[in-house]
């Protein structure tokens, strides 16, 4: 028996028809509950056990999907990102000068108070893993939950709304999505979402302008920069 169809958009409300989310076929149900939040994976509809490569869902299950986000920069392992730290993560990853720093103080300055462990400010703008869920901003497209857990069905929902299903996402499509997601007298998450896709398309640079889905899943995960930070050490 079929179930019964779900509505998820009315004529009447163009919006709904423009922007429509995703929904799995009745016949291939291979992502179980895409709309749970997952804790240490991040699982899609095409990678429904995350990322699998070099054993990362299994060495990295102690860390929540926005923890595993930010472990690059991590490289002592303390669970303490300092801004020296985040000024070599992006410089491995190819990021000019200019831009590292500009990145590393953006970052800083606005997520070492939300994530210590103090009251008092952090005199030397240290993130604290631990509480990198405290940095979550508004107006982004709600993959990481306010705990940073991955929620599948808001990332499909991101390609299903603005990439037309795609398996790709382009800057123009990108920008479609930072107006759709914009939440009401929210500068911080603008600027935030704005500048986190900014990072993103410096760091894939497409030739054809197409950032790839899977690329975009493993930057979630952080597993996507180690790989790109290797392949630019053998060079």
């Amino acid at each position: 028996m079929q179930p019964k169809p779900i509505a998820t958009s009315i004529k009447a409300v163009p919006v709904t028809v423009e922007r429509k989310p995703f929904i799995q076929p009745n016949d291939d149900l291979r992502l179980t509950h895409p709309g749970t939040a997952r804790a240490n994976v991040a699982a899609t509809y095409d990678h429904p056990d995350g990322t699998t490569t070099g054993g990362w869902a299994e060495h990295h299950k102690h860390q929540t999907v926005l923890q595993q986000h930010c472990a690059f920069f991590d490289t002592d392992g303390d669970g303490i990102i300092w801004p020296s730290d985040t000024f070599r993560g992006f410089s491995r990853l190819g990021f000019s000068i200019f831009l590292a720093l500009l990145s590393t103080i953006i970052i800083h300055a606005n997520f070492a108070y939300p994530t210590s462990p103090s009251i008092i400010p952090d005199p030397f703008f240290r993130l604290y893993i631990q509480n990198i869920h405290r940095a979550k901003h508004g107006s982004d497209t709600g993959t990481y939950d306010n705990e940073g857990r991955f929620v599948p069905q808001k990332f499909e929902d991101m390609f299903a709304k603005y990439a037309g299903e795609k398996e790709y996402i382009t800057f123009r499509d990108v920008i479609r999505l930072l107006k759709g997601q914009r939440g009401i007298m929210d500068p911080i998450g603008w600027g935030g979402a704005f500048f986190e896709w900014a990072a993103t398309y410096i760091l894939l640079w497409p030739e054809d302008g197409r950032m790839k889905k899977e690329d975009i899943r493993r930057i979630y995960d952080g597993s996507l920069f180690y790989a790109i930070a290797a392949q630019r050490a053998k060079k």
